[in-house]
């Protein structure tokens, strides 16, 4: 995969208080999927069979590809998809340590 170093975006919120830095990483990751057509990108992607899912598998949803290439590199940006050439293909995958501590933080409250 793809050889970008990705840190766990935050401890659980009733932990300890985030740190400055922790809180701009975790917002960059929640406002990433704060876009309907990014939201929908991940989804197809953590939904996709064998986890991992070609850019020519998921580009159906209602936008140009060009426009679908520009919401994956954000959320590869923010840290929530990996992703690896194959030939004349992009494979994305989620980053699954990063999706586990947001679902822990937000977890805390229910």
């Amino acid at each position: 995969m793809s050889n970008t170093k990705v840190l766990p975006c935050c401890p659980p919120l009733t932990e300890r208080p985030l740190t400055a830095e922790e809180a701009e990483r975790t917002a960059r990751m929640f406002k990433a999927l704060g876009d309907p057509v990014r939201l929908r990108l991940f989804s197809l992607v953590a939904s996709h069979e064998g986890g991992e899912a070609c850019v020519c598998d998921i580009s159906d949803v209602g936008v140009s590809q060009p426009t679908v290439s520009h919401h994956l590199k954000k959320l590869k940006e923010a840290g929530l998809l990996t992703s690896e050439r194959r030939g004349t293909w992009v494979y994305y995958s989620v980053e699954p340590s990063v999706v586990a501590a947001m679902g822990q933080m937000l977890r805390t409250f229910g």
